[in-house]
């Protein structure tokens, strides 16, 4: 089964001012009833018509689903429906064509529109093999990063290409190809995993690269199934064949300025860029300035990637800040998400912002988006700055970068 990124619309956020119905040029694309505004996903074409004119960006949420919500769904929602954490390229099971793949990227970048990379950072190789003539790589690890029994199953998948070259950089995104054919008898098409190495290996010296795929599950008529790529990724073996596609992505990329500091905000496998950049950053070391700061959310710490060797890494190269939105059923005051410990770190996020030398990525769920700007824009307003009048000056700069499903 081929999942859907499905539009929607956040009634929690939305003001009934109909502004999206009357800009979308698709008749019954948008309809409304006293309580809800709701997207048909059979007429919906994602031409992002919507988009801009949404006064409250209620009309800026976007799923992956294996099965689109009925409009009857939609109507009776109070708020949107915990997503599937199909967080990044890291993480996503669409089906696209290598020549899609930079399309895909360019929607989960939509929301900061046309960025450059940073001014300092290396020129990426992007493209070099494609579906028709990829490159094989072999597994020589695949490791769980979060813990036996919960139901989120993340890998650390390692990949090996010997002697053949595929140039990366941290940032980047590669194409997957998984064997067999899907229901109309046609081979499987690309998925796009983000890369979780530095760009001289995941081990240094070594032709090798780093994935975090999770294993995407779903239940159809009483019946679990899991999705073709991320199934297929999870439970490889040491030793077998991969075949590869890419690299991809020439703007989500982290500068090689060592006083340049790194503003990081994820969720779930949306991490996989921040674990090579921070790698990056470390292998290099010198006598850089810069800061990195991570926020970085999870329903629990045994399902957060990485969360134990997390612990190790010393704050003087890493201020970390790991953030829990199911601590416990019972208390939900201890419910806590990336944007509301931003708010608790606001001094230090503020005085990186009115440093010309940050650089903000997010990487994560589309739903965090929302969530995020506000903690910024009330950090900037209890700071003296006005957060579009930031944020404005960060994008021509190649300094603010959104990759988010």
């Amino acid at each position: 089964m081929t999942a859907l990124r499905q539009h929607l619309i956040d009634p929690e956020v939305c003001i009934r001012c109909n502004t999206c119905e009357e800009n979308c040029p698709i008749e019954g694309a948008i309809e409304h009833n006293d309580e809800n505004y709701v997207v048909n996903a059979e007429l919906c074409k994602n031409c992002l018509s919507c988009i801009a004119p949404c006064p409250t960006g209620a009309i800026d949420n976007w799923q992956i689903v294996n099965q689109a919500y009925s409009l009857d769904d939609q109507y009776s929602w109070d708020e949107l429906p915990e997503a599937v954490e199909l967080v990044s390229s890291a993480d996503i099971d669409l089906e696209a064509a290598a020549s899609d793949a930079n399309d895909i990227l360019q929607m989960a970048r939509q929301s900061s529109g046309a960025v450059p990379s940073p001014v300092t950072a290396s020129k990426p190789s992007i493209n070099l093999w494609t579906r028709e003539e990829p490159v094989t790589a072999i597994v020589t690890g695949n490791y769980r990063i979060t813990e036996e029994g919960v139901e989120s199953d993340v890998r650390h998948i390692v990949l090996d290409l010997g002697s053949q070259s595929f140039p990366v950089l941290e940032g980047q995104s590669i194409g997957i190809i998984p064997p067999g054919m899907n229901a109309l008898g046609k081979p499987h098409l690309v998925r796009l995993y983000s890369i979780a190495s530095a760009r001289n290996g995941e081990r240094p010296g070594y032709n090798n690269l780093a994935l975090n795929v999770k294993r995407v599950t779903y239940e159809v008529s009483g019946e679990q199934h899991q999705g073709v790529g991320s199934g297929y990724m999870c439970d490889l073996k040491k030793g077998d064949e991969v075949k590869v596609t890419g690299p991809f992505g020439s703007t989500f990329l982290m500068p090689n300025d060592p006083d340049a500091n790194l503003l990081m905000i994820c969720t779930g496998t949306g991490a996989a860029p921040f674990r090579g950049m921070t790698e990056r950053r470390r292998r290099v070391g010198g006598s850089g300035t810069g800061k990195m700061m991570l926020f970085f959310g999870a329903r629990t710490p045994s399902e957060l990637p990485y969360f134990g060797p997390l612990q190790k890494v010393p704050t003087a190269l890493l201020d970390k800040e790991l953030v829990f939105s199911r601590m416990t059923k019972r208390d939900e005051s201890k419910k806590e998400y990336v944007q509301d410990r931003m708010l608790k770190r606001a001094i230090d996020i503020a005085a990186l912002l009115k440093d010309p030398n940050t650089h903000i990525y997010i990487c994560g769920l589309k739903g965090m988006e929302a969530g995020v700007e506000k903690s910024f824009e009330k950090i900037c307003a209890d700071n003296g700055m006005d957060w579009h009048e930031v944020r404005s000056a960060f994008m021509p700069e190649g300094r603010y970068h959104i990759e988010t499903y």
